[in-house]
């Protein structure tokens, strides 16, 4: 017995930031979170269930995963193969065509893809909230991307063990933009799980973290609901650098920052000045992006490709849910 599907998803990238998680529970987020998805960025993954196959095998970009991607991998599709009430095992094939394991969110995709591709293939029928929620088990950031425009994802509550983000119905349509500025080409030295796991257990700005991030996230929400873009825009900085300050003041300090990420924050704060609505955020990692209107994209790439050391700049517009292909076998 064969069963296949491929499916289609994007990144999101984050405006207030989800940094942190419930102690005791399996990725329940400890503050809430808004983000953008992105439609210049994609993962494409295919999964092939097989009578033949004695366990998993997952490749990753042309290359055979490692035993954590692996496992993370097969503990979805376990989820999977309950609901649908087999054993066959399957063979994934996974590909972004953006840097991966950088800071952009490709775990987001990634997981969101193998949830759709995988219910598809088993045929299991599960609803956009479904797919959300056991996307979330996997890579918190991933329920978001399930959803197309803007969506949000609220915080884990103790003893709840079902959490799907929601989104923000109509979002897609706004005409804004996020410029991603591609900082180097290397994949980052620390994950964001063992990155949020530090800043929790070390720094003293972590608890101020979670208590500021609720305000944030509702000043993001009403600005998307209000297509205020400086609204949102400056509630995303401050977002973003509450963030990494909190992972700097952990011990030892958590630096994603380069020379060059740096450098274009200076670049963006300079065309703000100059009369440009351009406002930056982070994940965990040394990419910018940078929040903008849509019509102003092409000279917000411009000047950030003028910066010394950025490898490149992807323009992505509020992109669309994580869908899977047509023509496919359950």
């Amino acid at each position: 017995m064969i069963r296949a599907a491929t499916a289609v998803a994007h990144p999101n990238i984050a405006l207030t930031k989800y940094w942190g998680k419930l102690e005791g529970m399996s990725r329940m987020p400890s503050v809430p979170s808004l983000s953008m998805t992105l439609d210049g960025m994609s993962t494409t993954t295919t999964v092939t269930f097989e009578g033949a196959l004695e366990r998993d095998l997952v490749v990753l970009n042309g290359n055979a995963a490692g035993e954590k991607e692996t496992r993370r991998a097969s503990e979805l599709l376990d989820r999977v193969r309950t609901a649908a009430g087999f054993d066959l095992r399957a063979r994934v094939e996974s590909a972004n065509d953006f840097p991966t394991a950088s800071g952009l969110a490709s775990s987001a995709s990634g997981f969101a893809a193998l949830v759709v591709a995988a219910a598809k293939a088993a045929g299991v029928g599960w609803d956009a909230a479904r797919l959300s929620d056991q996307a979330r088990r996997s890579s918190v950031s991933a329920a978001r991307s399930i959803f197309g425009g803007f969506a949000t994802l609220a915080a884990g509550v103790p003893g709840r063990d079902v959490l799907s983000a929601e989104p923000i119905d109509g979002s897609i349509d706004w005409q804004v933009a996020i410029s991603v500025v591609v900082t180097t080409l290397k994949q980052k030295d620390v994950g964001s799980t063992e990155g949020m796991a530090h800043t929790s257990n070390t720094s003293p700005y972590y608890p101020a973290w979670v208590a500021s991030a609720p305000r944030l996230f509702e000043r993001a929400r009403r600005a998307v609901l209000a297509r205020d873009l400086e609204a949102l825009g400056v509630v995303a900085e401050e977002s973003a650098f509450a963030m990494h300050a909190s992972a700097m003041a952990a011990t030892p300090a958590l630096i994603y920052f380069n020379p060059v990420t740096l450098a274009a924050i200076e670049r963006v704060r300079k065309l703000r000045q100059e009369g440009t609505q351009a406002y930056v955020t982070m994940d965990a990692g040394p990419h910018v992006k940078v929040l903008s209107l849509a019509a102003d994209t092409a000279k917000i790439a411009a000047a950030l490709r003028e910066v010394p050391g950025v490898e490149k700049v992807l323009i992505a517009k509020p992109g669309g849910p994580a869908a899977a292909k047509s023509g496919d076998r359950p």
